[in-house]
C-alpha cells in the first residue's frame, strides 16, 4: 500500500505527497493535462516541442539544468497523445530548489527567439532521427492515420511532419503555453524523504501566487466507427516485412479498458503467452511477436504485430491470419482461469516492482491524481476481471485495420 496525502490550492494546483524516509533523495513531479491531442492539424508537434522549450529558459532562470544540477539533481520529461510530465531527483535537503525552478517555468518561459530556434533546431533533428533514419520509424504516422480520420489521435507526439515545428514562433508559443501550462491544469506529486508540511510549506510558497488561467477546450469531433477493415502496404527503412493488425478499444477509465489491458498480456506477455508458444516457439514464421495496447485516454487501439522470417504477399497473409486465428482461439474457446490469474499475477509484480522507487511512486501518484483514483486500487481493478470479461472483449475486436510494412 502506497501511503499518501493530498490537498489542493487556491488557484487549483492538485498536489500529493509520499513519505519516504528509506531513501536521502526525492523526487518533484510534476504532470500537465497537455498532449498532442490539443494540438492542431496544422501545428502538430507543440506538446512535444514544449518538452523541450521548458528547459530553455524560464523568466528568472536561464538555464534549467545548470540550477538543478548545482542542487545534486536530475531532471527529465516526456510527452504523450494525453499529457506531458516533468520530473526533477534532488537530495531532500535541497528540494526548495526543485520547487522554485518548477513554478518558474509554470509562472513565465523566457519567449526568447533564440531559446525558440535552438529547440526547434533539436526538435527537428530528433523528428529525422527518429521517423526517417531508424527501422520502421514511419510506424506511427502510418499506423495512426490508417485508424483515425478525425480525432487527433491520427497523428502521433512527435507530430505529423517537422515543417510545422519549422513554422512556429514566438506568438505561437506564448499563445500554446498560456492556454496549458497552468496551476489548475496540473498535478504536483512529491514522494521521498519529506515531510507533508515541508511540501505545504513549499507548494504555498512557490506555487500559489501563479494565477489560474482559462485552459483551452478541447473541440474536435468523435471519430466515427469503423465501418469495413482496413488495410495498407508501405514500403521503408525496415531490415524484415512487420505485420500490425489493429483493432479500436475503449479508453482508458472505461470498464472494458483493463480487460483489454490483460488480453494483450495473456496473448504476448512472457513465455506462457499464447504467441511465444505458439508463433515464436515453432521458429518457422516469426521472429518477433508481441500484442500491446496504446494506453490513451480516449478510444484508442488493441494492436497485434509480428516480424517475419519470410518474405512475400503469401507469407504476409499467412502470418496476419495465425496472429488472428490466437485472437479468434479466445473468442470461440475462452480463456482458462489459470491463464488469466497468471496474467493478473504478472501485471501486480510489475505494479509493485515499478512503484518501489520514490520516482516511481511519485510518477505513479501523478497519473492517479489527474485520473480521480486512489492508487491503491489499482490493482483491485485488474482482480476484479472474469475469464467472461476477455471473452467479451477479444469478440468486439471485429473491424481489424491491417499494416503491412515492407523492406525497400
Amino acid at each position: 500500500m502506497i501511503t499518501s496525502t493530498r490537498f489542493t490550492l487556491p488557484n487549483g494546483l492538485r498536489v500529493i505527497h509520499h513519505h519516504d524516509p528509506g531513501t536521502a533523495m526525492v523526487a518533484v513531479n510534476l504532470l500537465y493535462n497537455v498532449g498532442a491531442r490539443d494540438e492542431s492539424p496544422e501545428m502538430t508537434g507543440m506538446a512535444h516541442l514544449f518538452e523541450h522549450l521548458m528547459f530553455g529558459g524560464s523568466v528568472n532562470v536561464p538555464e534549467f539544468d545548470a540550477a538543478i544540477e548545482r542542487a545534486g539533481g536530475m531532471n527529465n520529461a516526456w510527452t504523450s497523445n494525453d499529457f506531458t510530465n516533468f520530473f526533477d531527483i534532488v537530495p531532500a535537503a535541497n528540494i526548495e530548489t526543485a520547487f522554485w525552478l518548477e513554478s518558474d517555468r509554470m509562472l513565465s518561459l523566457a519567449f526568447s527567439e533564440k531559446s525558440l530556434e535552438v529547440q526547434r533546431n533539436v526538435v527537428i533533428e530528433e523528428f529525422k532521427q527518429v521517423c526517417l533514419n531508424r527501422p520502421y520509424g514511419r510506424l506511427g504516422h502510418e499506423l495512426r492515420s490508417l485508424l483515425y480520420e478525425r480525432h487527433p489521435y491520427r497523428w502521433p507526439t512527435i507530430g505529423l511532419d517537422f515543417s510545422h515545428i519549422a513554422k512556429v514562433t514566438v506568438a505561437d508559443e506564448k499563445r500554446f503555453f498560456l492556454s496549458h501550462y497552468a496551476p489548475n491544469n496540473a498535478v504536483l506529486a512529491v514522494a521521498g524523504n519529506v515531510t507533508e508540511q515541508r511540501v505545504r510549506d513549499l507548494a504555498e510558497k512557490w506555487f500559489s501566487s501563479i494565477p489560474r488561467r482559462e485552459i483551452a477546450k478541447r473541440f474536435y469531433d468523435p471519430e466515427p466507427p469503423m465501418t469495413s477493415p482496413r488495410r495498407r502496404i508501405v514500403t521503408g527503412n525496415a531490415p524484415q516485412t512487420a505485420v500490425f493488425v489493429a483493432f479500436r478499444m475503449p479508453g482508458y477509465g472505461h470498464p472494458d479498458y483493463v480487460p483489454c489491458d490483460l488480453l494483450t498480456d495473456i496473448l504476448a506477455s512472457g513465455r506462457s503467452s499464447r504467441f511465444f508458444r505458439n508463433l515464436i516457439m515453432p521458429g518457422k514464421f516469426f521472429s518477433e511477436a508481441d500484442a500491446s495496447i496504446s494506453g490513451s485516454e480516449e478510444p484508442g487501439y488493441l494492436l497485434l504485430s509480428a516480424k517475419l522470417l519470410q518474405e512475400g504477399e503469401e507469407a504476409e497473409d499467412r502470418a496476419r491470419g495465425m496472429l488472428l486465428d490466437q485472437l479468434h482461439d479466445i473468442v470461440d474457446n475462452g480463456v482458462s482461469a489459470e491463464e488469466l490469474e497468471r496474467a493478473v499475477n504478472r501485471y501486480e509484480s510489475n505494479f509493485t516492482f515499478n512503484s518501489m522507487s520514490f520516482l516511481a511512486k511519485a510518477q505513479n501518484l501523478a497519473m492517479a491524481e489527474m485520473h480521480g483514483e486512489d492508487i491503491n486500487d489499482t490493482i483491485g481493478r485488474y482482480r476484479a476481471v472474469t475469464v467472461d470479461d476477455i471473452r467479451r472483449v477479444a469478440r468486439s475486436m471485429d473491424m481489424p485495420a491491417t499494416l503491412i510494412y515492407r523492406p525497400d
